[in-house]
Order: C-alpha cells, then structure tokens, then sequence
C-alpha cells in the first residue's frame, strides 16, 4: 500500500497525516510539533499537513501568504549604518511628537533639514536621487467606511539592503531598521492577501 500524496494549492507534495508507513515529522527547533487543543489530531498522528509550524492562526501557506510582509535581511555593515541613521531621526521625531507635529510636511520638512534629500521617482518607478520619503498615514476601515489617521510615515533607503523606517502619530512614535519589504519598499506593506 502506498501513502497519499494530495498536492497542497501551491504545487507541494505533502504526505497526509496517519497515511500507512508515515510517522509526524519533528517539529522544528524552538517550536512545539502538538496539536492546538482547538484542532483535533487525526487518528493521534499530530499536526495536519496543511499547518505550517508557526503559523499564527494554523492557516495552511501561511508562510508563503505573507512572504510580501517580511522585509529582505540586510548585511551587518548595512545594518550598523542604518542604525546610525536611526539614531539621527529619533530625537527630531521625539521633538515633534512633544510639540504635537506629526503632519507630513512638518516632519519632512524637519528630516530634510538633517541633510536627507527627498526621494524622486521617474514614469516607471525607477529611483532618480535622494533617499527619503515621508507620507501620510495608511487608512484603516473602521466601522463603515476608511479613515486616515493623523500622523507621517518615514522610509529612509540607506543603502539597497538597508531602511529606517518610522512613524510618528498623536498617541506614539517608533523608529527602527529593517531590510527592504519586497513589494513596498522602506515601507511595511498594509495588511492584505
């Protein structure tokens, strides 16, 4: 007898779970290879197939799903140099939070003021110089409808593999380095998918 080999939506082959002549794999390290209690385990053979470990809701893919909202690594030296930047922006966006300045073109106008100059983009995307951007805040749907908060979001492009990325609003501010997010760039991508 053979064990199954259902394909998973993205083309994988996995092997279903308490299929003859399969035993649970071990789960890697630093995770726990049980079954949440709100799923049942299947004939006592562990996990599904379908979760990957790690997955924050047990969703199947989940990794894959979200690879657009894990931002790329960045080499040390990168890394060392935006924190230097960071540690830059961080006393001017505590400054204005204090003086209750998180409009975008207060914010801009104090980055610039350190030296950055503003990212500019041709017709097809292409970056042209500079190395700054400063926008308003994503909108979120609350209730009925979207709205926009109050605030400016802060991407400095420090080197390809390398951003600071910074937010500054009427409750708090943050400031941190990060590698590049695939598809937005300095900026984390809105949920989605």
């Amino acid at each position: 007898m053979s064990a199954a080999l259902p394909l998973t939506a993205c083309g994988q082959q996995r092997v279903a779970a308490g299929a003859p002549g399969t035993s649970p794999s071990a789960a890697p390290e630093g995770t726990s290879s049980s079954t949440p209690s709100s799923t049942p385990s299947r004939s006592g053979a562990g996990a599904s197939p379908y979760v990957e470990p790690g997955a924050h809701d047990g969703a199947p893919h989940y990794g894959d799903n979200n690879a657009y909202r894990r931002p790329r690594d960045m080499s040390p030296a990168s890394g060392k140099d935006a924190q230097r930047e960071a540690d830059r922006i961080e006393p001017v966006l505590e400054r204005l939070w204090k003086q209750r300045k998180w409009d975008p073109k207060s914010v801009r106008t104090a980055l610039l003021a350190l030296g950055y100059e503003e990212l500019r983009t041709g017709p097809k995307g292409e970056q042209l110089g500079g190395k700054l951007e400063v926008r308003s805040m994503d909108s979120r749907y609350e209730g009925d409808h979207y709205v926009t908060p109050e605030g400016a979001q802060i991407g400095l492009h420090v080197h390809k593999d390398a951003c600071v990325t910074a937010f500054v609003q009427k409750s708090n501010y943050q400031v941190q380095v990060n590698g590049p997010y695939m598809e937005t760039g300095c900026f984390e991508p809105p949920t989605g998918h």
